[in-house]
């Protein structure tokens, strides 16, 4: 892996691992590490493991402090489209984490780098890794960067809390177009750890996709990619580019036990 390309990817997450072995784990894949077991380090799938746990637990602390006045089913629709496998698509292809996977030579044939179940989990992974290298303040600066804008469109009430779907349609009938249909275009990944990918189209025609570990959280995903675009259409969002502060880069000096 080349070292110019593991800085990029800390400048994108503006935060400088003391050792980057963790962050090239969390790259790692399994089909590489079966097919390269001389590189040691092992794959990803415990970091991921991790990094999930550590981002519900993190975007709910910031939900429940940001937001008191929020029931427990308005912060759970709210938790459960931030850290959906399509949400989290976005944020690693801002960081072109497909470009830095380090592969099999047999994914790499059948287009790993642009699936979206890799790329979210290396996400996960990565998360994992700077929390252990630096602790859950350095894990908790680096949610709240990447997640800053988002975040901020709830804190000013231009997010739904409800229910998203609730929330296309009731956008929908206000214009008095067609109801919005949701087709499931595939369920991917093992029994234990299902993949749901749902279709959302409106006035005959496909508007967006989203993914999940349900069928009805794909859907909600859907329909929040859809709100997005109509309001783009209408010129309610800016450009949708993540910000980030020009401060340093965080460091952390409370490593954690390794995985």
């Amino acid at each position: 892996m080349r070292t110019h390309s593991l800085d990029a990817l800390e400048g994108g997450l503006d935060y400088r691992f003391r050792d980057r072995a963790r962050l090239e784990r969390a790259l790692t894949h399994r089909s590489f590490a079966h097919e390269q077991p001389a590189a040691g380090g092992g794959d990803n799938e415990r970091l991921e493991f991790l990094g999930d746990a550590l981002l519900g637990f993190l975007v709910s602390d910031w939900l429940c402090r940001l937001r008191p006045d929020f029931s427990e089913g308005e912060l759970s629709t709210l938790k459960s489209v931030l850290v959906s496998a399509s949400n989290l698509r976005r944020y690693g292809d801002a960081l072109s984490l497909g470009d830095h996977l380090k592969l099999g030579k047999g994914e790499e044939r059948t287009g790993g780098r642009e699936k979206p179940a890799l790329v979210v989990n290396a996400f996960e992974a990565i998360l994992a890794a700077v929390y252990l290298d630096g602790g859950l303040d350095a894990a908790s600066a680096v949610v709240r960067r990447l997640f800053a804008e988002q975040v901020g469109e709830i804190a000013a009430g231009r997010w739904p809390v409800s229910n998203f779907k609730s929330a296309l349609q009731e956008r929908l009938q206000s214009t008095r177009r067609a109801a919005a249909r949701y087709r499931l275009v595939e369920r991917s990944g093992p029994g234990h750890e299902p993949r749901f990918t749902v279709e959302v189209s409106i006035d005959g025609g496909p508007v967006a996709l989203g993914t999940g570990t349900t069928k009805k959280q794909a859907e909600q995903a859907a329909a929040q990619e859809a709100l997005d675009a109509l309001r783009a259409e209408d010129g309610e969002d800016g450009d949708g580019e993540h910000r980030r502060p020009a401060s340093g880069r965080t460091t952390g000096t409370n490593p954690a036990s390794e995985l």
